[in-house]
């Protein structure tokens, strides 16, 4: 299946790339290559300049300065139908008075390209839609019309095939089918896949790498697991996923590891997982690393602990609890506890203590970044917005 699809994509070449708009700098000084024939996501919040990278690589929007190469061709001066390129948008944008099949081969029709059916029906059985070739866009769910689209721009064997959020529209069930379905038909084509996207888990399902953008400028980029686990900064520790970021001075080091003072607590982190060794850092820990206990933990080299705290708030989700212990003088302390009993463990009000291993522990690279500290009383707005905040983080609707 696809056998005629599969040839490898061009790299993509971003060098010192600079967009100003009247009154604002949109990026700034950018520089990044994707290798042929991989799946590169770039994950951002609203205006932090995906979309505007993805449109200069297009050819929607001109550079202020610096140069795009796929290829190893220069296509900073070229116009947006000469260039190697096809886009996907989450609008999907098919004819409706066309058939599926229509509408995939009607760019090859237009360009007078033999053969322009069976090429579309060959990309069609790529993403298993062919059965539904003769059906009309509105005749379709919203899964299968992102398929279409999908099709639509492979049949044209790009170089470069750009995703615009293209699964924004979609339910959150759709979505999570959706992911691994792309993610099997760019390995089936070999193309380099360009994807834009503020959706964290869409990012990390999909992606072989992922640039974490923040106002116009890249904060970290690398496989998923590398960013989840090893961030550098605060925006990448809270935008991808969930952190406990906690701030002290260093109070010791050793070959192996540094001493942060949060509070009185002296927690320790891996110098190689410790991306600055001296003055103020900020350390942090994922909520998943964290264990809760009822009683002081036995003390061990090999492990931080923090307390005595207070749960202040249990949400029960079905496959994990998410905790909230509020510590004093430390803040509000977020756990995710997986459901392997038959529920949650403690309830409000129940005195506990946190724990991680030290290695799970991270030091970030921004200076006088302290965490954000809330107070052990924490009023019921505070819960719930701590509550709201670690469940969009927790099912990817950043």
């Amino acid at each position: 299946m696809g056998q005629g699809f599969a040839e490898s994509g061009a790299d993509l070449e971003l060098v010192g790339i600079r967009k100003r708009f009247p009154g604002f700098t949109a990026i700034e000084d950018l520089n990044l290559s994707i290798p042929a024939g991989s799946f590169f996501a770039l994950l951002g919040p609203s205006g932090c300049g995906k979309t505007t990278t993805l449109r200069l690589v297009a050819g929607l929007e001109e550079v202020t300065e610096g140069r795009i190469l796929i290829g190893g061709k220069d296509v900073t001066a070229t116009k947006p139908y000469q260039r190697p390129v096809n886009t996907v948008f989450q609008s999907y944008a098919l004819f409706p008075h066309m058939s599926v099949l229509e509408n995939v081969a009607f760019g090859l029709r237009r360009r007078r390209i033999a053969d322009a059916t069976g090429k579309a029906h060959e990309a069609l059985r790529l993403v298993e839609l062919d059965h539904l070739a003769a059906r009309k866009p509105a005749q379709l769910s919203g899964g299968q019309q992102q398929r279409v689209a999908l099709a639509r721009a492979i049949v044209n064997r790009p170089a470069l095939l750009l995703l615009d959020e293209p699964l924004g529209a979609l339910d959150l069930k759709l979505r999570r089918q959706m992911q691994l379905e792309l993610k099997a038909v760019q390995e089936e084509v070999g193309l380099t896949f360009l994807h834009v996207t503020h959706d964290q888990e869409e990012a990390m399902t999909m992606a072989d790498t992922v640039a974490v953008m923040n106002k116009g400028r890249i904060e970290q980029l690398g496989a998923p697991s590398v960013l989840y686990e090893l961030p550098r900064t605060v925006f990448v520790a809270n935008f991808l996923g969930q952190s406990n970021l906690l701030s002290g001075p260093v109070i010791g080091t050793t070959a192996d590891s540094i001493s942060v003072d949060v509070e009185g607590t002296r927690i320790v982190v891996p110098r190689s997982r410790a991306h600055r060794h001296r003055g103020n850092v900020t350390v942090g820990v994922r909520p998943e690393k964290l264990v809760l206990g009822f009683g002081p933990p036995e003390e061990s080299a090999a492990s931080n602990i923090l307390g005595p705290g207070r749960v202040i708030d249990v949400s029960f989700s079905g496959v994990s609890t998410q905790y909230l212990v509020a510590i004093a003088g430390v803040g509000t302390i977020v756990v995710f506890a997986q459901n392997i009993g038959t529920g949650p463990v403690a309830s409000v009000g129940v005195e506990v203590w946190v724990s991680w291993r030290v290695e799970h522990g991270f030091g970030l690279e921004d200076e006088d970044a302290p965490a954000p500290k809330f107070p052990s009383d924490t009023d019921t707005a505070t819960i719930a917005v701590q509550k709201k905040r670690a469940l969009m983080s927790e099912f990817g609707d950043s």
